[in-house]
C-alpha cells in the first residue's frame, strides 16, 4: 500500500463533531460503532414508544407464514454463556446459514431486517448475539465472562451452536457466513471443523489483524494526504510504532475516525445518520435491547481487542471446505486486499472471490441485489448433496 502521495482520489471531509462524541465507548472494527451512541439513542422527548408503529409495520411485513416455515428467538447456553438466537426462514427443509456478527460486540440481529429477508427464501437464516454482546450482554455476569472472552471460545461457541442447530432442525450441515470480527471466528471454525459445513463465507474478512491495520493506516494516511488534511497525517503518523507493539483499541481508535469519512465503512456515503438508526425499527430490538447493546459494545471490544493482536491464518495454507469471499472493493476498515491476497494463495476443495465493486465494509446493505445474487450463484449450489 502507498503510504505517500498517490493517485487514490480526493474525498471531502465532514463534520465529525457529534460522531466523535461516541468515540470513548464503541468499537470501531467492524461497523463504526463511535456512530452509534450519537445516532441511535433518541432523543430526550422520545421514548421507545414512538417507534412502536414503525417496529409493528416492519414486523407485519416481515413476518413467516408459509406452513413449514421457521420464525423463532431463543436462549441457549454456549461454553456456559447465555446467548440469543433468533432464526428466520420461508421453509425448515433448506439449508441452514448462520451468520457471525462483527465488532467484537456489533451485533447484526436489529438490521437484519433491512437486508437479510430475501435470504430467508432459500435459506433458515440464523443470527445469534455472541457471549457478551447485544440482548446476550445481560444474561451474563461480566466479571466472570470477561476471562472467557478469547478468540478460541468464541470459535467453539460458534461449534456448539451448529451443532444444536443441526439436531434442531435435522441438518447435516450448515453454511457459515462470517463478517468482520466475526470472520476471525468462521474462519477458525472452518479451520477446525470443515466437517460441519458445506462452505465458508467471508464478509469483510479478516486474516492478520496487525496486517490489516498496518494497510489500513496506510490507505488512510494516503487519503488524509490527497486532501490536504496534515492533522490527520499526523495523529495517524504518531500512532507509531503500532499496529507493532501495543495492541490497544485506543490505538485502532486513533485512525478508524479519520478512515470512516474517506468511506472505509460504506462506500462513498460519509453521512450514516440514518443507517445507524435501523435499530430502532427492528421487530427484535427494544429500547432496552438497544442500550445492553452499547454497554456489551464496549464491555467487548475493550475485553477482547488486546487479545487479538497475533491473530493470523497467514500459515494457514490448505482448507477443506469451500470458501466464497463476497469483498467490498473499497473496504479499508478490513482491508479486502489482505483477504483476496490469502484466498489467492490458499488451496480449498473450491474457492470463489466476488468483489462487490460498489461497496465497502457493509456490501450486504450496499449492493444487496448484487449480494443476494452471490449467494445464488455461488453458495446454495455447494450445498445440493444435503442427504
Amino acid at each position: 500500500m502507498k503510504t505517500r502521495d498517490g493517485d487514490l482520489g480526493a474525498f471531502t471531509r465532514f463534520d465529525l463533531t457529534r460522531l466523535l462524541a461516541a468515540r470513548k465507548a464503541f468499537s470501531r472494527w467492524s461497523v463504526g460503532l463511535l456512530l452509534l451512541a450519537a445516532l441511535t439513542t433518541p432523543a430526550a422527548a422520545q421514548t421507545d414508544d414512538a417507534y412502536a408503529p414503525a417496529r409493528a409495520i416492519v414486523a407485519d411485513i416481515g413476518k413467516i407464514v408459509t406452513p413449514n416455515g421457521a420464525q423463532e428467538t431463543f436462549e441457549v447456553t454456549l461454553g456456559g454463556a447465555r446467548q440469543v438466537v433468533n432464526v428466520r426462514g420461508a421453509d425448515r427443509d433448506n439449508p441452514i446459514l448462520i451468520f457471525v456478527h462483527g465488532g467484537p460486540g456489533a451485533v447484526e440481529m436489529p438490521f437484519a431486517w433491512a437486508f437479510q429477508r430475501p435470504w430467508e427464501d432459500v435459506f433458515t437464516v440464523v443470527q445469534y448475539d455472541q457471549r457478551g454482546a447485544g440482548r446476550s450482554y445481560p444474561l451474563n455476569d461480566p466479571r466472570t465472562l470477561a476471562p472467557t472472552m478469547t478468540p478460541d471460545r468464541y470459535r467453539d461457541d460458534a461449534i456448539e451452536l451448529i451443532e444444536l442447530l443441526k439436531k434442531r432442525y435435522g441438518k447435516k450441515k450448515v453454511v457459515l457466513m462470517g463478517h468482520s470480527w466475526g470472520s476471525i471466528v468462521g474462519l477458525s471454525v472452518a479451520v477446525k471443523r470443515p466437517d460441519l459445513l458445506y462452505a465458508y463465507v467471508g464478509v469483510g474478512q479478516g486474516i492478520d489483524f496487525r496486517e490489516g491495520e498496518a494497510v489500513g493506516m496506510a490507505w488512510t494516511r494516503s487519503k488524509a494526504l490527497i486532501a490536504g488534511d496534515m492533522d490527520a497525517v499526523d495523529a495517524i503518523d504518531a500512532l507509531a510504532p503500532y499496529p507493532r507493539g501495543d495492541f490497544t483499541i485506543a490505538k485502532a481508535d486513533g485512525w478508524r475516525k479519520y478512515a470512516i469519512p474517506y468511506g472505509s465503512l460504506i462506500y462513498n456515503k460519509p453521512d450514516l445518520k440514518y443507517y445507524f438508526q435501523t435499530p430502532r425499527l427492528s421487530p427484535e430490538y427494544t429500547e432496552a435491547d438497544r442500550k445492553a447493546w452499547g454497554q456489551g459494545s464496549e464491555f467487548s471490544v475493550t475485553t477482547l481487542w488486546p487479545r487479538l493482536a497475533d491473530v493470523s491464518f497467514r500459515p494457514v495454507k490448505k482448507m477443506d471446505v469451500p470458501i466464497v469471499f463476497l469483498l467490498g472493493r473499497h473496504d479499508y476498515t478490513v482491508p479486502s486486499p489482505v483477504a483476496a491476497d490469502w484466498l489467492a494463495q490458499v488451496r480449498a476443495p473450491s474457492k470463489k472471490l466476488i468483489w462487490l465493486e460498489h461497496s465497502a465494509h457493509m456490501p450486504m446493505v450496499e449492493e444487496p441485489g448484487h449480494f443476494f445474487a452471490a449467494l445464488l450463484k455461488d453458495v446454495l449450489p455447494l450445498t445440493k448433496d444435503r442427504r
